[in-house]
């Protein structure tokens, strides 16, 4: 990545802080790394603005923004805007007679056996979506020329209307654009600049058009809310001293500047969660694990990611409303309701049941005693001595008097004293997110015992363990400051953009010389991306995907390319492995076509090198006190010794049961595993090898 001039990286030659914030729903996490390998790392609430919770945050961090050489962020503004549907007017024009795509999408139900179940509706409500005459057909034909009297009628209403963003999505766009490019330009000249304006050939050039209509739409929605947000924090950033791009994080793991979040805001969506799998996957690998699951554990929820040989699992389709999927590449998370605030309940059958509904941070568990009165994971683990008084280094007092009366709604129904119904509770807990990790890690065709459990988040390393015990997981990470992970993700990723153009040819007599032109021309277009964030040549790498499919099928795997494409047999042999992997079926016999080539555009930012503690044999853990503490499988409570991890030295070894207490998290050793502080201050719990 250059450093000089304007762009990524530059800035004065004073500049020695990194700086990562990313903005949770309930705190604004902050880490900084100096160019003499000190940390600093902060937690503030978030913000209704969440800039000025940015912007407290590197105040709580004593951070001098004309210091900053380079700073990182991930952002819910994109998610929180589809969760909320707090959209500003917008619209979208297609040809006539598709005017309910979206509606219609690939005709499934959620729940295929409720028929009266209604989806949730498109982003854009049909009142708002017009058409106009035109049609190209699957060669990229022109069949009917565009309806330029049509197209101006329409800009004419949207004009009245006050729309602040347009969607234009043209059937069989995705092979020859040109009229969305015309409509566009029509748009653009009676709406004005202000109007964000967004064709489908331009955002994803697929042949689907439920895929293709759905991620621009959601792409042209989020545009009014990134632009003035993109816009608001470089300009507010640039005038506390900070020189350089704000570098915004993405669902696919990489970073854009402003400029671009404004033409892919719908790439925003994902972006913190995105975060926790990168950070999990590097300290893994610090560890020694290529292979690494990652739990991310809050308050209300948990995200769970895998990473094999170095590399994190990644969808090209998901969605926050259900119906309605976003096609751009993000690393593969699974979300499940399930934190520290999450209440335990019993359903129509007196069964036990533990979240989704959350107590939030308002009024938040019952032991907070803000108004909280069901009983939550929280709850239960400071009535089994897990979590003692207090949290935040003493800031956040708990009062396991009022957990014991929260929990009692528990305990009585189900006839167990308050002990064995926060132990339940654990259990039902521990057990949903274990399922969960079952289907990111079996069900796609991974052993769990071949993977590290990287347990992060404020209530991870309390659940850590358990889980990785139900699930036969030999090791357990807790990064140095759980709490403020993702913030470390965000700072060890790159600019990424990814191009993609449909290619329609079987594998095994496609020419090699065809394919190896089309992503030359994928790679120009990625590189004048790049170019335009500010990467320097030198900095830029390009990686080649092949998406194929066995012929009759829709769904298709990506397949790296190394290098020149001369032939297609080491892809082949790729995309046989990875679909018995994931399908646990394969057929080498049958015909096996080319669906759709990827370049994978990157640009290189400078990351963070964190400095090894040296290991002093001569030191040792110095306990803080003991504290009665319930394990699972035991009878009677256990005399736990506890300690503050900032007083462990690297290289102590440390036995269960134990309790290691820090600022932000609260890391469980149950008796029979051993802990040990590697020389990235990492806890590293090797399960029964005591």
């Amino acid at each position: 990545m250059s450093m000089d001039g304007a762009g990524i990286g530059s800035g004065p030659k004073r500049a020695r802080m990194r700086l990562a914030i990313d903005v949770g729903g309930t705190f604004t996490d902050v880490f900084v790394l100096d160019s003499d390998g000190n940390q600093t790392v902060a937690k503030v609430p978030s913000t209704s603005n969440p800039i000025d919770a940015i912007m407290n945050g590197a105040e709580a961090a004593n951070i001098d923004w004309h210091d900053v050489e380079l700073f990182t962020h991930g952002t819910t503004v994109a998610t929180n805007a589809l969760i909320t549907r707090n959209f500003k007017p917008a619209a979208m024009v297609t040809t006539e007679g598709f005017r309910d795509v979206l509606e219609i999408g690939r005709g499934t139900r959620e729940d295929p056996w409720d028929a009266y179940k209604e989806g949730t509706p498109p982003y854009v409500r049909r009142r708002d979506r017009f058409v106009v005459s035109e049609r190209i057909n699957y060669r990229g034909e022109i069949i009917e020329p565009l309806d330029e009297v049509q197209a101006r009628e329409v800009a004419r209403i949207l004009r009245k209307r006050g729309v602040t963003a347009v969607a234009v999505c043209f059937i069989n766009a995705y092979v020859n654009g040109v009229h969305e490019a015309r409509m566009a330009e029509i748009l653009a000249e009676e709406l004005g600049p202000e109007v964000a304006i967004t064709t489908s050939h331009e955002t994803h050039p697929e042949i689907f058009e439920d895929d293709r209509f759905s991620t621009t739409v959601a792409n042209t929605i989020l545009a009014p809310i990134i632009r003035p947000y993109a816009r608001d924090i470089a300009r507010r950033t640039r005038d506390a001293g900070y020189e350089a791009d704000v570098l915004l994080l993405h669902s696919g793991g990489g970073v854009m500047t402003p400029a671009t979040a404004e033409k892919y805001a719908a790439r925003l969506a994902a972006s913190g969660i995105a975060a926790g799998a990168i950070a999990s996957k590097y300290f893994a690998e610090l560890c020694g694990y290529s292979n690494a699951i990652g739990l991310d554990m809050g308050g209300t929820s948990a995200d769970i990611s895998l990473a094999e040989n170095g590399h994190l699992r990644t969808t090209d389709k998901w969605e926050v409303d259900w119906g309605h999927p976003i096609c751009f590449p993000s690393i593969e998370v699974l979300t499940i309701g399930a934190g520290g605030g999450s209440i335990s309940w019993l359903d129509k059958a007196g069964s036990l049941r533990n979240g989704p509904q959350s107590a939030g941070s308002t009024p938040g568990p019952a032991c907070y005693k803000a108004g909280g009165t069901e009983p939550t994971n929280t709850d239960a683990n400071i009535i089994l001595g897990r979590v003692g008084s207090s949290l935040a280094g003493g800031k956040k007092a708990l009062d396991r008097d009022a957990a014991l009366t929260a929990m009692t709604r528990i305990a009585e129904p189900l006839g167990l004293d308050h002990v064995e119904a926060s132990l339940a509770t654990l259990r039902v807990a521990n057990a949903n997110m274990a399922d969960a990790v079952r289907l990111i890690s079996i069900a796609r065709g991974h052993d769990p015992r071949d993977f590290a459990l990287v347990a992060f988040g404020g209530a991870g390393p309390l659940h850590g363990v358990d889980i990785a015990r139900e699930l036969n997981i030999p090791v357990v990470i807790v990064p140095p400051n759980p709490g403020v992970t993702s913030a470390v993700g965000c700072m060890l990723v790159d600019v990424q953009h990814d191009v993609t153009q449909m290619f329609f040819q079987d594998a095994a007599s496609a020419e090699p010389k065809d394919i190896e032109a089309a992503f030359k021309l994928l790679e120009l277009e990625g590189r004048d991306r790049l170019e335009r964030d500010g990467v320097a040549a030198k900095d830029m790498t390009f990686q080649r995907f092949v998406d194929m499919r066995y012929r009759g099928q829709w769904r298709s795997l990506a397949v790296p390319v190394p290098g020149e494409v001369k032939s297609m047999d080491e892809a082949l042999a790729i995309f046989h492995d990875e679909y018995e992997k994931a399908h646990n079926f394969r057929r080498e016999d049958f015909p096996v076509e080319i669906y759709r080539l990827t370049v994978r555009a990157i640009g290189v930012t400078p990351k963070p090198t964190f400095p090894k503690v040296a290991i002093d044999p001569s030191r040792e853990a110095v306990s803080k006190g003991t504290r009665e503490v319930w394990f699972h499988g035991q009878q009677q409570a256990l005399t736990t010794t506890l300690y503050d991890r900032e007083n462990l030295p690297a290289g102590v070894t440390i036995n269960g049961p134990a309790i290691i207490d820090q600022l932000d998290s609260t890391t469980v050793i149950p008796p029979g595993d051993v802990a040990y502080i590697d020389q990235w201050l990492n806890i590293q719990i090797k399960l029964g090898a005591a």
